[in-house]
């Protein structure tokens, strides 16, 4: 069957002038078929699946598990023995089942439903690039790079205001992991951090160069949220949040552009053994979009990604996540998901999203991004809730409910495209480059601020939003989402939306 939500998440194509958002634009079709029923033991034709097994983190301990892996049919990937995750295939159905029962194992479980590998996939849609006509008749006040006047999302942030002051430091480096990034691009290149960059797609980082990169059959996504946070302002093209830090590329993304947890702890890890400051995080972990702590396999994957975020953080990164694209309020008793599992059969079930999580987004220490428009309210597809909103910043909207003033003609996000082109896409994946960037101008302002001051600054320094009441953002006469809150904390915006230049002056 086809997957209906098949996510390197959180990216939303918005024609302009389109009556409805939709979530689907711009994500992968991937078709994927159930394993068969297979028999209780291990044949050599039997379907193999990855799984995570978490045990206390110490090598003595998963040497003692990794015996145990290999008499239940299972093979070792790698070992993250830092934060004690092992990543294991298997083609024993009871693998899991099994491993459980093993002491020392606190947690294992399935990281997908498909086969190995992922099936192969094609986009839905695209984002709308920019013909090489249109970037060379842009035109930009002296001192702007010439697509600027296009970034409406820069003003609404106050980040124009703050490069006047400072372009951000480039001993900061931001972590996009995602779906790879093109580096060779004319806005990027001058910012890269190679040794940051890694390929962690199987679990195991692959440091081949250019193994970051997306092929020309993978997703423009990551490239995108690169320049958003730190296109390079050099003249050419247009300017990120903060043009002066380092951005590298964590590729995370199957070519079908499912993230799944083995790669996402990968990510997270190397992150923090690599001297990164801050790490963006535009998707969620597939294939549930909502993790249950009551089902075993699933509340492996969020033992496992709860470890590695946590460990990033312990060593120095402050972790952004995007809100996600359904106008769902995560803060609501109970939410119906009708996209997991998105890599085989997804089916309707309700989930309380105070029991199923979101992860990387609603995991503990994470901020967490709603989206906004071109007039400042709540975008039409962003997530919201009372308590997991941190922070709200630009992620666009259909240019019919939120149209920016003139010059820019867009309600979408411009950012760096592969092959040195550029083009407009929306979603909070968009929002939280935005505040990626601000944490990194925050970071480089405060050289020595821990990851906790940093979030502290970035939600202080936010300008306080009240909810928006009612809330109609298609003038049908119907409330499309209910805010909650007061005007200094709120579902729909959190703290406020994010400050770029009290990041560089406070």
């Amino acid at each position: 069957m086809t997957a209906p939500y098949a996510r390197y998440r959180r990216a939303v194509a918005i024609p302009a002038g389109m009556a409805m958002a939709t979530a689907l634009a711009f994500l992968p079709n991937t078709t994927a078929t159930a394993a068969d029923d297979a028999p209780a033991a291990v044949s050599a034709d039997a379907t193999s699946l990855s799984y995570v097994v978490n045990v206390k983190p110490g090598h003595g301990t998963s040497a003692y598990v990794k015996k145990a892996v290999g008499k239940a049919g299972g093979t070792i990937v790698t070992s993250y023995d830092q934060i004690g995750v092992i990543v294991v295939h298997s083609s024993n159905p009871d693998f899991a089942k099994t491993i459980r029962t093993v002491r020392g194992v606190q947690s294992a479980g399935a990281t997908r439903t498909a086969p190995l590998p992922s099936a192969s996939t094609g986009d839905l849609g695209a984002p709308k690039v920019l013909s090489a006509a249109e970037v060379a008749r842009a035109e930009a006040p002296a001192g702007q790079d010439p697509l600027q006047p296009q970034q409406w999302d820069l003003p609404a942030i106050k980040a124009d205001k703050a490069h006047e002051k400072s372009l951000g430091s480039d001993k900061v480096t931001v972590a996009v992991i995602d779906t790879g990034v093109d580096d060779t691009h004319p806005d990027i290149a001058p910012n890269f951090d190679r040794k940051a960059s890694v390929n962690c797609v199987s679990g195991k980082p692959d440091t081949s160069d250019g193994a970051w990169r997306p092929s020309p059959e993978e997703s423009p996504h990551g490239t995108h949220v690169a320049g958003e946070i730190a296109a390079a302002k050099n003249g050419v093209g247009m300017t990120g949040v903060a043009p002066g830090v380092k951005v590298s590329g964590i590729k995370v993304s199957t070519t079908a552009g499912f993230f799944y947890t083995e790669a996402v702890v990968c990510g997270f890890v190397w992150a923090a053994e690599h001297g990164v400051d801050v790490t963006n995080n535009s998707y969620y972990t597939d294939p549930w979009y909502f993790n249950c702590k009551n089902d075993p396999d699933q509340k492996a994957l969020v033992d496992a990604v709860t470890r590695a975020s946590r460990y990033a953080e312990k060593k120095g990164a402050v972790n952004v996540a995007a809100a996600g694209n359904e106008n769902y309020d995560l803060a609501s008793d109970e939410i119906t998901d009708p996209s997991s599992p998105n890599d085989t059969t997804p089916g309707d079930r309700v989930v309380d999203p105070s029991k199923c999580l979101d992860i990387p987004t609603q995991l503990p220490g994470v901020v967490t991004v709603a989206s906004t428009g071109a007039k400042g309210i709540k975008s039409s597809f962003s997530n919201y809730g009372l308590g997991v909103a941190d922070i709200a910043a630009p992620g666009g909207d259909s240019t019919a409910y939120q149209k920016p003033d003139a010059p820019a003609t867009s309600g979408l996000i411009l950012g760096t495209l592969p092959g040195g082109k550029w083009g407009y896409m929306a979603g909070t994946s968009m929002a939280s480059p935005h505040v990626a960037g601000v944490a990194a101008l925050i970071k480089s302002t405060h050289p020595y601020a821990s990851p906790a001051l940093v979030k502290a600054l970035l939600y202080a320094e936010a300008d306080a939003t009240p909810c928006t009441d009612p809330y109609d953002i298609n003038a049908d006469g119907k409330i499309d989402a209910v805010c909650e809150g007061s005007k200094n904390r709120n579902g729909f915006y959190g703290w406020g939306i994010a400050d770029a230049l009290d990041a560089v002056t406070k």
